[in-house]
């Protein structure tokens, strides 16, 4: 079973660098962000080996969310090679998210 990534200041980079990659900005006391978790987690079964599904806790990694001017959550941030190609705010479908990581791929 694939697992999505948690990020922190040294991963981060590394970790976007190469490829397509959702990062979902998300805290524990964030309702719609719990809300979406599931969903996050199918998407990294479903994109394992052609898409990186990864996940920042902004309470523990202000540094990375004020770097992408992140305001609100859940903030769900799309990468390809690095550069910041998509973005969205608030829950939304699982397919919602499919079609953004699959229009990076």
């Amino acid at each position: 079973m694939a697992k999505y990534v948690e990020l922190t200041n040294e991963n981060f980079d590394a970790t976007i660098a190469e490829g397509v990659t959702m990062v979902d900005f998300w805290a524990p006391w964030c309702g719609p962000c719990r809300m979406i978790a599931p969903v996050v987690e199918e998407l990294a079964e479903e994109f394992e080996g052609k898409a990186t599904i990864a996940k920042v806790n902004t309470d523990e990694q202000q540094d990375i969310a004020v770097k992408y001017g992140i305001r609100s959550i859940p903030s769900i941030l799309f990468f390809k090679n690095g550069e910041l190609v998509d973005q969205m705010v608030g829950a939304a479908s699982k397919d919602a998210f499919a079609e953004k990581i699959n229009a990076q791929l």
